[in-house]
């Protein structure tokens, strides 16, 4: 049963959601707060996968990890839930993006302050009737009880003590933790103050909550008091704009209503008309397209992984559930744009990545639409037979083939009143799993089981090979041949575990050292053993490589010698990598993070997150800058700390990472700041130099820099200078002349292109006229709507003005067709319009712009002559004929 909830009025109150966002922040801003802008949706904390709270940029302050920006704070930060992402338009406020308003105290005001101000807030600013409001305390704070009743004035039976469930806040299992205070707002006032019940949703809203933290919790459990108190607060935007724009829920409200109704017109719906199931589908239309593209704007790319996999399950839904309503179009672009244009005035840069916004958009959709309706099919039929629950190897199909994420799956046989059986899912995930592992397996699989049984019973070994490459070890196991040994001869293929080694073992991104190892032992023949590779195994560094001559025991006294030229080209090309980084962030996208990497003794490899290619001038730009980095010759300063040192001074960690309690920081002071194992220079000179030699993209969202650096980069450029001297001898010119020949020879061909599309232009309009004895006339009126293949736009809009001539100012012509016969992904329209047409109200632009939705596509363009696209050559027909219909229509 809905509830009736009466409208306030405030008068010149803030009422819009920007007037209650400025009003928060103006009203702390005067109590000397410090304002700070919203933080990323992606923290920087990396055991975090996005900010899910207000206070989140501020944990490490409150953890005591870092400097307190201020004595006292207030903010709106974005955010972004997904854990009860069920909820989202089936109640009156969960989102999956939301704003939170908080003001913060980090050991300056407390308790008295805090309550004070949010009442004055509450009730001056933004003009809330004191019987509309009811407070909650932790059950045993009689402190704040008795502020709220004694200095505020709340009347004692609208202050109710809560559990620790619901008023008591914690960091953790251990540390800052304290009571909480909460404001709700009273949609019923008249029902009186006997036996409130806050969990009555209906009939109460929490809108701002104040976190106390005044305690430390230790293992055990205890509480001691904190020496210097914190306050926490957040107040929901979404909800303030609900109870003061007195509508029913937050969709309603102007952060997210116009959303609403514009997905609404997608499908022709009335949203106040709407059954609630469709209202329902709508809600989370809007609700996920104002998160997705504060994801993507915050450099997020859509994946399987991660965030990636949240956004991805966050357009998909968006996607069904449009299909639901009946869109059958494609239209997160459009969605997109207005979700960019109604928020971009809080969040400017969502306007400066309007265009890498809508390009993951639109191709996210193409890539999910392909297989959606296919899917779709193979549901329906699971569904027809009336199963009792779709079984494991259903929803693994439907994974596996057709990209339905499992939680897509569960939510349709959720609207069928049926289960997933998502154990037997998870066997059909394991099983592919080992496949996959088993389809990668090479030749040393047995060697891999026998070293691995080996090293679990060892002790990791001690990596020595930072500051020396020579050190004396001991031989503690072998596998000669694939099959564990006390002895390896000449000849044999050889893997060996030592105590301690000065090979660097495969890690990082960064390949195994290669080198020698020899023994002296007086009791056999002195051993000599190629290291070709190292990799690593349970924390135990396995060397593998052949005995070229003697005998190798366990047990031997050996000596480890790495390859020095081998290795300075990896520590030289490992710091270019993480220059590489820091020279991305700066030049291109501050939000971009490492996807993965490859170093080894002759190039280097960088994945990083970015929905476009680099132009050529940001790759110069990152060229200059790395290279500028190194002839400043950097001294490169790498430590051993505990994790949260690392953070507190901002070293840069990859998300997903495991890192231990000790991680080693590399820094290349002002540059930049790594969690990093793996081996570097120690000045940035020892690089030499840096070259780009590939941009590519490898996945959705993800590119690829290859690159190459000190002596390679000569290699490359001699393999560059022979490509030049073929040039000058195929054109018998010199060098300096290479560029003005080939363009010269591009003008050639691009005339010759010219002349040819003229030419297929006057043929365009020659068989455009033949249609003219195929006109249907309608009273004064004639029109004619003619399926056009072969033409590009160009022709077809001359041609279709020419007709026009032919046929007068009565007359409208519409060509559609497919310009290429390969490509059916590609429809253009073009509509002409005369002059009397025009005066009953037609407009080309309009036109023709509706008519290529039909193919999954839109345009426009001037009244009496306009051009539209389409992607659906299949839906080319039933376009025309819609056109046809519309005409008679408009003529009739």
């Amino acid at each position: 049963m809905t509830v009736e909830r009466s409208s306030p009025l405030f008068h010149s109150k803030p009422r819009t959601g920007k007037e209650i966002r400025s009003a928060f922040l103006q009203f702390f801003s005067e109590r000397q707060h410090k304002i700070i802008p919203s933080a990323s949706l992606v923290p920087d904390d990396p055991t975090v996968l996005l900010t899910i709270a207000g206070m989140l940029p501020f944990k490490p302050v409150f953890l005591g990890n870092k400097e307190r920006p201020a004595a006292r704070a207030a903010s709106s930060q974005k955010c972004i839930r997904t854990n009860d992402i069920e909820n989202v338009g089936r109640t009156a406020r969960h989102h999956t993006f939301f704003e939170m308003l908080g003001n913060f105290s980090f050991g300056d005001y407390f308790k008295e302050d805090a309550i004070k101000w949010a009442w004055e807030l509450s009730t001056e600013v933004y003009g809330l009737d004191p019987k509309n409001l009811v407070v909650s305390v932790f059950r045993d704070d009689d402190e704040a009880y008795n502020i709220w009743r004694d200095a505020v004035g709340v009347n004692s039976q609208r202050i109710i003590r809560m559990d620790e469930e619901d008023n008591f806040w914690t960091s953790g299992p251990t540390g800052p933790c304290g009571p909480c205070s909460e404001l709700y707002f009273d949609f019923q006032p008249e029902l009186g103050n006997q036996e409130i019940d806050l969990n009555d949703d209906n009939r109460f809203i929490e809108f701002y909550n104040l976190v106390f933290m005044q305690y430390n919790k230790n293992s055990e459990g205890e509480l001691t008091p904190l020496e210097n108190c914190n306050i926490d607060t957040g107040m929901g935007l979404e909800r303030m704009a609900q109870i003061l724009q007195g509508v029913p829920n937050n969709y309603e409200t102007d952060l997210i209503y116009p959303l609403l109704i514009k997905a609404a017109s997608f499908s022709g719906i009335d949203y106040k008309k709407a059954s609630e199931k469709v209202q329902t589908s709508l809600k989370v239309i809007a609700d996920h397209s104002r998160a997705v593209i504060q994801l993507i704007s915050d450099g997020v790319a859509a994946s399987n992984l991660g965030r990636g996999y949240v956004l991805r399950r966050l357009l998909r839904r968006v996607i069904r559930h449009g299909r639901l309503i009946g869109i059958n179009q494609p239209f997160l672009v459009n969605l997109g744009d207005a979700a960019i244009q109604l928020m971009y005035s809080t969040y400017p840069e969502l306007d400066d990545r309007r265009e890498v916004i809508l390009n993951e958009l639109q191709r996210e959709e193409t890539r999910f639409l392909e297989t959606l309706e296919r899917g779709e099919k193979l549901l329906a039929d699971i569904l027809k037979n009336k199963p009792n629950q779709i079984t494991g190897q259903q929803a693994f199909e439907l994974y596996d083939t057709y990209g339905f994420p499992l939680e897509l799956t569960e939510e349709i046989a959720e609207e069928h009143n049926l289960g997933v059986d998502v154990k037997a899912f998870e066997k059909e995930m394991d099983a592919q799993r080992q496949r996959a592992k088993s389809a990668n397996i090479s030749l040393d699989l047995t060697i891999k089981d026998v070293v691995e049984q080996i090293s679990n019973r060892l002790d990791p070994t001690i990596f020595e090979g930072y500051l020396k490459l020579e050190e004396q070890s001991v031989v503690k196991a072998l596998v000669v041949n694939g099959q564990s040994s006390s002895k390896g001869s000449s000849g044999d293929k050889v893997e060996i575990i030592l105590d301690k080694t000065t090979f660097y073992g495969e890690g990082g991104g960064q390949v195994g050292d290669c080198g020698v190892l020899f023994s002296n032992n007086l009791e056999h023949d002195k051993s000599y053993v190629h290291i070709d590779s190292v990799r690593r195994s349970n924390g135990v560094f396995v060397h593998s490589g052949s005995v070229q001559r003697g005998t190798l025991e366990v047990g031997d006294d050996v000596i480890t010698r790495v390859d020095n030229v081998s290795r300075r080209k990896a520590q030289a090309n490992h710091t270019a990598t993480h220059l590489l980084q820091a020279a991305l962030k700066k030049i291109v996208d501050p939000n971009i993070s490492q996807a993965g990497s490859l170093v080894n003794f002759d190039r280097l490899r960088f994945d990083f997150n970015l929905s476009r290619a680099l132009t050529l001038g940001e790759l110069d730009q990152i060229e200059d800058l790395i290279n500028s980095w190194i002839l400043e010759a950097h001294i490169l300063q790498v430590k051993n700390m505990t994790i949260q040192e690392a953070k507190k001074i901002g070293a840069l960690a990859m998300f997903g990472e495991k890192y231990g309690e000790v991680v080693r920081v590399v820094d290349v002071p002002g540059v930049s700041m790594e969690l990093c194992g793996g081996t570097h220079v120690a000045n940035t000179a020892e690089i030499g130099v840096f070259k780009i030699v590939a941009e590519i993209g490898i996945a959705a969202g993800i590119r690829r820099i290859e690159a190459i650096a000190g002596p390679a980069v000569l290699h490359y450029l001699n393999k560059r200078d022979e490509v030049v001297k073929q040039l000058m001898t195929c054109l018998k010119i010199q060098p300096i002349e290479i560029v003005e020949r080939v363009l010269a020879m591009q003008n050639e061909i691009k005339t010759s292109h010219k002349m040819l599309r003229s030419t297929l232009q006057e043929l365009a309009i020659l068989k455009a006229s033949a249609y003219a004895n195929e006109v249907k006339v309608i009273g004064k009126s004639q029109f004619i709507v003619k399926r056009f293949d072969g033409v590009e736009g160009g022709a077809m809009q001359a041609s279709a003005l020419s007709l026009l001539e032919q046929l007068g100012d009565n007359s409208a012509v519409i060509f559609g067709g497919i310009p290429d016969s390969q490509n059916f992904n590609k429809v253009i329209f073009v509509a002409a319009f005369g002059k009397n047409v025009i005066s009953y109200g037609l407009k080309a632009g309009h036109f023709i712009g509706s008519i290529a939705k039909h193919c999954g596509g839109g345009g426009g363009g001037r009244a009496n002559l306009a051009q539209a696209g389409g992607r659906d050559g299949s839906k080319l027909d039933f376009s025309l004929e819609m056109a046809t219909e519309n005409l008679i229509k408009a003529f009739s």
